[in-house]
């Protein structure tokens, strides 16, 4: 069935993480020179230290510099090793040891955001120890997002929950889940990655789309096969990109559609050039398609 609402243009960006070989500054000049609308933007140590002490100061240069290149911006809080250096996303909500610093982590990033003027603050669950009685782990997650959902309301910033492979929350029933755990506050939407929805969930992935267009405030777009959790370059995977960007276009959904590749930073200009031609060329196909239909 064919939606009467007129569809939304559809603003894409580029995940930050994508450029790790490349300072902030060159990265936000070379993905706005390329003509992306916005960057995802991950803290972490290369580009933007939650924990630097003259963050403040780094966060109003950075929004300046956002305003000149004309891009709009989200706060991802995905970084690899923020935390702890020998350990890859640890601690999280749930740990025995560090939770505190998880949350203080996405305390941070909501302070950043608000200051940037960001769009949302993306964030996951992490994974539980599977020791763990499975009530300890939604008490200390449940706890965790409340107090997270609490400061990003007095904000003003949404806060997108991702749904990743391999976490506590990894689909979208889960989310579902906590979302009603915590009495579905309006300040926790949706952050939804496209290539996460062919790799684990069972309906096509425009159906995602559909399924949550109500609580989406944030979307990360990247190929990927079906049970494999590895971001791929677009059109290198099993995803059909314009009915998926059909379906964004369609919900109404306003925010960033954002590249993500964290590990291609080796070629990280070529990939976000070649990623922006690609998905121009998919909203075209979308556009024709539509225009048919209604025809």
């Amino acid at each position: 069935m064919t939606s009467c609402a007129p569809p939304v243009p559809i603003r894409f960006g580029y995940g930050t993480n994508g450029f790790g070989d490349h300072t902030l500054d060159d990265a936000l000049m070379v993905l706005a020179d390329l003509g992306y609308g916005g960057v995802a933007l991950t803290l972490d140590p290369r580009h933007l230290d939650p924990f630097a002490d003259d963050l403040s100061a780094r966060v109003r240069r950075l929004a300046a510099r956002l305003d000149r290149l004309g891009l709009a911006v989200v706060v991802e809080t995905g970084g690899r090793y923020v935390l702890d250096p020998w350990r890859k996303h640890q601690p999280v909500l749930m740990s025995d040891e560090g939770a505190q610093r998880r949350v203080d982590l996405l305390l941070r990033a909501v302070r950043v955001a608000s200051e940037l003027g960001a769009e949302a603050v993306s964030f996951w669950s992490g994974t539980a120890d599977p020791q763990l009685p499975r009530r300890t782990v939604w008490d200390r997650l449940l706890a965790g997002c409340a107090t997270v959902v609490e400061a990003a309301e007095r904000a003003g910033v949404p806060l997108g929950l991702e749904p990743e492979p391999g976490m506590f929350i990894d689909t979208l029933d889960a989310y579902d889940d906590l979302l009603g755990r915590l009495g579905h506050p309006d300040a926790l939407g949706l952050t939804l990655d496209i290539g996460h929805c062919r790799c684990l969930e069972p309906q096509p992935v425009a159906d995602c789309v559909r399924r949550v267009a109500d609580r989406l405030v944030n979307v990360q777009i990247d190929d990927m096969r079906r049970g494999t959790h590895e971001h791929l370059e677009l059109g290198t995977g099993e995803i059909d990109f314009p009915p998926v960007l059909a379906a964004l276009a369609e919900s109404g959904y306003r925010g960033l559609t954002s590249v993500e590749l964290p590990r291609h930073s080796h070629a990280a200009v070529t990939v976000a050039r070649d990623s922006l031609n690609f998905l121009r060329t998919a909203e075209n196909l979308a556009v024709a398609g539509r225009e048919e239909a209604v025809a």
